[in-house]
């Protein structure tokens, strides 16, 4: 067989020699895109291999983006870019300032040789679902966000399990897979609790927390430190068309609220920092000049992305609770 070489006295495996061979084959163009690679019975049959050990051979180029499968008929070159070593399925939930951070981070930090596709299921189950099973088998390692989807993990648990890494939120689930997450639970009690001698200024703690996508261990914590320390509290879902009071105080997660409150109390004359106060969710830069500084819990997304890719690239299987801090500014 002219493509494939495969030698009984060296120490490499032979999974391995069947990769090089054809990587060599590309490499030389004796093999160019679109043409049909021999199939696994005729390598079984010319190197007296077990059809196992053609197959991780092939799966792996597959995992690459080197080779593809058409079902019935065989393997064919899709890419003659063999020094692509890893190929990274990454899935998002959606992509705003402080995901983009992530992702950043996480390219910077990946190394070199490595392909890796982003793509988002905004929130949306049937979304999740599609990319995960079109995804899988086609990639080396997947990084994946379930945020608060539900049944996720029983999609997530499809893929070749020991590839899946899982990024931002997690759950009970999902507690074998290795991960880097956000404690939100932990989170935002601990971020309150530092801001308590803050807080005490204020009659009342008013949570903006639709459900839709913001994690139930938001409402969690907050709830927990608002009756472990006796402050009266309020959960709405939503802020349009509500008086701001004086002695209020706004937990915000998302941006968009965030906006409406300011400008609802611009529009009633109340002076952010006195008459209420506003704790937000993820720091921006924005946030450090808006209104002289925006008060902000927030995770590391720079380091979440940092510490994902050195655990792909180390092999690691750990689960790392990303650290969390509350930035105080005037708006407390």
């Amino acid at each position: 067989m002219k493509i494939i070489s495969v030698q009984n006295n060296f120490d490499i495996p032979k999974y391995k020699q069947i990769i090089t061979s054809i990587e060599k084959a590309i490499e030389e163009e004796k093999l160019v895109k679109g043409e049909k690679l021999p199939s696994i019975n005729k390598v079984c049959n010319a190197f007296s291999l077990s059809r196992d050990t053609v197959l991780q051979a092939y799966d792996d180029l597959k995992k690459r983006g080197v080779i593809y499968a058409v079902l019935g008929k065989g393997y064919y070159v899709k890419s003659t870019q063999i020094k692509v070593k890893q190929r990274i399925f990454l899935l998002f939930e959606e992509l705003n300032i402080f995901k983009e951070d992530l992702y950043n981070s996480f390219m910077e930090n990946i190394g070199k040789n490595v392909q890796v596709d982003i793509f988002f299921h905004h929130f949306n189950i049937q979304v999740f679902q599609k990319l995960i099973n079109d995804s899988n088998g086609n990639y080396t390692k997947y990084v994946i966000m379930p945020t608060n989807l539900i049944n996720s993990e029983f999609y997530i648990k499809n893929l070749p399990v020991n590839e899946v890494y899982i990024l931002d939120q997690t759950h009970s689930e999902l507690k074998s897979y290795p991960a880097v997450y956000q404690n939100h639970k932990k989170d935002i009690f601990e971020a309150l609790l530092k801001g308590k001698h803050k807080l005490l200024n204020y009659k009342i703690l008013i949570l903006i927390f639709p459900g839709y996508r913001e994690p139930i261990g938001m409402k969690e914590g907050f709830e927990k430190f608002c009756n472990d320390f006796s402050f009266e509290y309020e959960i709405i879902t939503k802020f349009s068309n509500r008086e701001i009071k004086v002695g209020e105080v706004y937990i915000i997660p998302n941006d968009r609220d965030l906006v409406s409150v300011i400008e609802k109390a611009k529009f009633q004359d109340l002076k952010l920092g006195s008459d209420f106060g506003i704790v937000s969710y993820n720091e921006t830069p924005l946030k450090k000049v808006v209104e002289s500084g925006i008060t902000t819990i927030s995770t590391d997304f720079t380091a979440m992305g940092k510490i994902m890719a050195e655990m792909i690239l180390n092999g690691k299987k750990k689960q790392i609770e990303n650290k969390c801090s509350l930035i105080i500014r005037n708006s407390l």
